[in-house]
This record gives C-alpha cells, sequence and structure tokens, in this order.
C-alpha cells in the first residue's frame, strides 16, 4: 500500500468513528454521556453515575472531570453524618488552616430539582450561594457534595414534612430509614448522581478530624478523575 492510500485510509476510518461520536457544543462526545466518573482519592475509589434527568450537571461535571478540573483538590469541608464536599480549585494549593470553599469554577448552573432525585446516602449534588443573594437556587460550577447523611425515624420524618410542608412517599421514607440521608436538603439543592460503588469510602473521609471550619486537619485529595466504561451496579 502506497503512503497516499494509507493516508487516505487513515482519515476515512477516523472520520467513520468521529461520525458515530460527533463532538458536541460542551466539548464532550456523545459517548461521554453514557460513561461514569471514576473518583480516585486519598482514602479509595468511587464510580460515580450521573442521571440522565439533570443534563445541565451532567454534561458540566463529565466536561469538568475529563479535562482534569478536579485532580488534586481537596475535601475541603466534611462533617460527620452530613456530607463531604469538595470542587473548590484554590484548595489545590492551600495551606493547612485556609479556610476554603469560596472559590468555584466562575459561573453556575440553573437548578434541576427532580421528584426522584432526593439526599440518600451516597448521592452526589452541587453546592451553592444562600437563598439571601441566590432565590433560584442555581448550583455552583463546580463544588459538590457527597452525601453521608443518617439514618431517621419515622417520628423524625413526620417532623421533617411538618416543617417542608411536604409528603414522603411510602419508599422515600422507608429509604431514608434503612439507608439514611438529609431529606430537609430535598428541593433545595441538586442532586445529579450517585455514588455505584465505592460507598465505604464516604464514611472513610467522613470520620477524619476536622478544624473549626470543618477542613479535615490532614488534607483529603481527589487524586484523580476520569471518564470509564458503565460498570454494573
Amino acid at each position: 500500500m502506497t503512503m497516499r492510500r494509507f493516508l487516505l485510509l487513515f482519515f476515512s476510518i477516523f472520520i467513520l468513528i468521529s461520525s458515530c461520536n460527533p463532538k458536541l457544543s460542551t466539548g464532550l462526545r456523545k459517548k461521554d454521556l453514557t460513561k461514569d466518573v471514576e473518583m480516585i482519592t486519598d482514602k479509595g475509589t468511587m464510580i460515580i453515575r450521573l442521571s440522565d434527568s439533570t443534563p445541565l450537571h451532567r454534561d458540566n461535571f463529565l466536561k469538568l472531570a475529563k479535562k482534569g478540573f478536579f485532580d488534586s483538590v481537596i475535601f475541603h469541608r466534611v462533617i460527620k453524618d452530613f456530607m463531604i464536599q469538595a470542587g473548590d480549585p484554590t484548595s489545590k494549593h492551600a495551606k493547612a488552616g485556609v479556610q476554603l470553599g469560596e472559590a468555584d469554577a466562575g459561573y453556575t448552573i440553573p437548578a434541576e430539582f427532580h421528584s426522584t432525585l432526593l439526599h440518600y446516602k451516597g448521592v452526589i449534588a452541587a453546592a451553592r450561594t444562600g437563598d439571601d443573594v441566590n432565590p433560584k437556587k442555581a448550583s455552583s460550577g463546580s463544588q459538590f457534595y457527597i452525601v453521608e447523611g443518617k439514618k431517621y425515624s419515622d417520628q423524625k420524618l413526620d417532623t421533617i414534612e411538618i416543617r417542608m410542608h411536604k409528603k414522603f412517599l411510602p419508599e422515600q421514607r422507608e429509604a431514608y430509614k434503612t439507608i439514611g440521608g438529609t431529606p430537609w436538603l430535598d428541593g433545595n439543592y441538586t442532586v445529579f448522581g450517585e455514588i455505584v460503588r465505592g460507598l465505604s469510602v464516604i464514611d472513610s473521609i467522613a470520620v477524619v478530624q476536622t478544624d473549626s471550619s470543618d477542613r479535615p486537619l490532614t488534607d483529603i485529595r481527589i487524586l484523580k478523575t476520569k471518564l470509564v466504561k458503565r460498570s454494573n451496579k
């Protein structure tokens, strides 16, 4: 085969592959939307599955993970029986004891609340600024938290229902009783995925010692995130 024919064949194959997996306006490829995110941390590896019901958050998180935005950021806010939070890019090189959490990717994402995406243990949700400056509850472009939470009794859930003026479905109530979570955050912060493997990593991070700003005394870092083929849940 001549070099000219080889190059023609190569570019034909390249064009065929690209047409089957086109590049989207977000910079992602079409097949990226069906991938999980592998998050490797100092405490172990988690596999995150993002929800198709929250496409804006899904695509944004995939984009950031793919380009390595989260690599080397730390979990700058950790509260046992509540959640672990990361996504502040300034945390990559922050000195010990410095309070973090003010920086993100520099943009917000419109809220994408969904009735089936609640704050059960193991879900990933978007952090945001408070209602006083953010009445539409728009999400941070990069800061996120993963719920640890705790299990709730029927009595506690009754109280939450009264306070939030809502009613849990039977299956939702059962999940908060057996799996646990943070039900009082439902409808206030966008849940956009869940941990499908490595749930114990959350517990390992949540129990570390922290300072008065809830920052771990010893940094716990996200070493790397990458897109991986979906595993069976």
